[in-house]
């Protein structure tokens, strides 16, 4: 056991962090066997299936647990799965966003322009 204080806090921290990882694998793992079972049992919603697991993927990747490269087979591999099932993918379908209200547009008061002052004339050379 840490007796220092800040060594003490970091116990804390990477526990926390082992466990959020732990929980962002097992939804990777989970997506993917969902999908692998869909695709094999040629269900209908092995589509959605598959764009949930490339989801899957792709945030553990964001979380950096996962390597581009290895995700990216990983993504080939069940694309190549789900064509060699004839499965065909659904559209991914980003939620809108939320309009917000209008809000009225302040009014700004310009400041009048400045006008420049003439160019100065150059001075002939004196010899």
């Amino acid at each position: 056991m840490p007796i220092i204080k800040s060594a003490k806090k970091r116990v804390k921290t990477a526990n926390k962090a082992a466990v959020r990882n732990s929980k962002t694998k097992r939804t990777l793992k989970t997506a993917l066997k969902s999908f692998h079972a869909a695709v094999t049992g040629k269900t209908k919603d092995a589509g959605d299936k598959h764009a949930k697991a490339q989801s899957a993927i792709d945030k553990t990747v964001k979380k950096g647990l996962v390597h581009k490269n290895k995700a990216a087979r990983m993504k080939k591999q069940a694309s190549a799965k789900a064509k060699a099932a004839g499965v065909k993918p659904t559209a991914r379908v980003k939620a809108a966003p939320a309009k917000k209200a209008a809000a009225p547009k302040k009014t700004v008061a310009k400041k009048p322009v400045a006008k420049k002052a003439p160019a100065k004339k150059p001075v002939a050379k004196k010899k």
